[in-house]
């Protein structure tokens, strides 16, 4: 049986791109495609997937927070995340997540395919400026672990969703009507990542959910 993969990324053109070159493979098999967080969550529950490719900037929920609950429930399956951003806050982020891939959407299709293969066997696969880039950075992450927390370390998952939604432009009531809850659970939620990010306004939480990678520009 074929290896049997979902892509999770909010641009089409992508998506049809990534899955008409891996139908090149005999052994590999596109079983299903989907354009935001929440839509892979419910695609993976339903297909049972061996590895899915996930965006990390996408709408509703990211990929960084997708890939948690995925692993979480399906510690069977594989996640390779698939980013334009060669950002080591990120890298971090998603591999700590459980992602076992990371690679740029600059990377050769050869890249993605020696990805799959070793994430298949339980093997770590990153881009080689990535590799690069995790060398140099992990001594100075341990040496100032109180400045470069992330905010998948310092915020609940609830409130890492609250602040997605926020900073993507949702006003209480509305993020309240989303998220099952009330506009008093909301306000506090916005009140301790005020807090616990040390941000003034909207706007100062915005810039800090776009550097931690919880929801793109």
């Amino acid at each position: 049986m074929g290896l049997r993969i979902v892509i999770a990324d909010d641009h089409r053109i992508l998506r049809e791109g990534l899955r008409a070159l891996l139908s090149n493979m005999p052994d590999i098999e596109v079983v299903g495609e989907a354009d935001n967080g929440k839509s892979v969550l419910s695609l993976v529950d339903e297909l049972q997937p061996d590895i899915v490719i996930m965006d990390i900037c996408m709408p509703g929920l990211n990929g960084i927070e997708a890939t948690k609950r995925i692993v979480h429930r399906h510690p069977k399956i594989k996640v390779i995340a698939l980013s334009m951003y060669l950002d080591r806050r990120l890298v971090h982020s998603m591999l700590g997540s459980g992602a076992l891939g990371y690679l740029l959407k600059e990377c050769a299709y050869e890249d993605m395919i020696d990805a799959i293969r070793h994430v298949k066997i339980n093997r770590i696969y990153v881009s080689p400026r990535i590799a690069e880039l995790i060398i140099k950075d992990y001594l100075k992450i341990k040496r100032h672990a109180d400045k470069t927390a992330s905010a998948f370390s310092i915020l609940s998952s609830r409130e890492r969703e609250v602040l997605q939604l926020l900073a993507e432009g949702n006003s209480p009531r509305e993020i309240a009507d989303r998220l099952k809850i009330s506009i008093k659970t909301v306000e506090t939620h916005r009140h301790n990542i005020m807090t616990t990010t040390g941000s003034k306004s909207i706007a100062e939480l915005t810039k800090y959910a776009i550097r931690e990678g919880i929801t793109g520009l």
